[in-house]
């Protein structure tokens, strides 16, 4: 004799918890396992839509097997519903490789002309790339919350200092809000570099290519000539990054 099915109200209902508590899980734990998460993100946030989607396809399986066996009261169709709507929880590890491609694309350009910008900085400084033709620049993608950008920071201002006389100069960007960044520069972290505001004075907003971040912190490398340079992952250690300055500053002019 079959017994009747189970109701689908738990698992339905708690179908977008599980769910993203299982996304996290899975994002942390193939994190902590990669030998390169630059490199396999695609793969990292597969796995988690993927595992993201099970706890609601069990929930709407069992509210399946009951409407099928019996017909389903309204908490079956409530716990269906929930569990249709957290199925939309899989849109945020499939965005996020979206950006990631998006970020990933941008940051390996060569030989391609940087878009120039005006933006003022946290000393209401005004600065326009273009203006620094002729030295080469790395403009640093962070954020106030990113522990791996902090790290990266007290580097970046030394080799800016160290490198000056050579034509080099760093410039940050966050998006996040002026008075966040004022108070980390206050509380936290001061840099001698200019840290710039995303919001542009007179061309629009700042390029998407250095505003588009999916993954922190990111550095763009620009030559003498205004062109782009795919900088060293961030996941290798500084002075990867540090010699790849030092090359492009030894270009003859004119060398791609």
């Amino acid at each position: 004799m079959t017994g009747a099915p189970r109701s689908p109200f738990w698992p339905g209902v708690l179908s977008p918890f599980v769910s993203a508590a299982l996304g996290a899980g899975t994002y942390l734990v193939l994190t902590r396992l990669s030998s390169n998460p630059d490199a396999d993100y695609v793969f990292r946030l597969g796995a988690v839509a993927f595992v993201m989607l099970l706890p609601p396809a069990f929930a709407l399986h069992r509210a399946f097997r009951g409407y099928r066996d019996g017909g389903l009261r309204w908490t079956g169709w409530m716990a269906a519903s929930v569990a249709i709507l957290s199925l939309g929880l899989v849109t945020v590890p499939i965005g996020g490789a979206v950006r990631r491609a998006r970020q990933a694309a941008n940051l390996a350009l060569s030989g391609v002309a940087a878009p120039d910008f005006i933006a003022r900085d946290l000393d209401g400084g005004v600065h326009r790339l273009s203006d620094h033709r002729g030295s080469v620049v790395l403009i640093n993608i962070w954020a106030t919350w990113c522990p791996p950008c902090r790290a990266e920071m007290p580097e970046l201002d030394r080799l800016a200092r160290e490198r000056a006389e050579q034509g080099f100069l760093v410039y940050g960007i966050s998006t996040e809000e002026e008075a966040i960044q004022q108070d980390f520069r206050r509380d936290v972290l001061s840099v001698d570099y200019p840290l710039l505001l995303p919001g542009a004075l007179e061309d629009g907003a700042m390029p998407d290519i250095f505003v588009e971040t999916a993954r922190y912190p990111a550095n763009f490398l620009i030559d003498r000539e205004g062109l782009l340079h795919p900088a060293p992952s961030t996941d290798q250690p500084f002075e990867v990054l540090e010699a790849e300055v030092d090359r492009v500053l030894a270009l003859p002019a004119g060398t791609p």
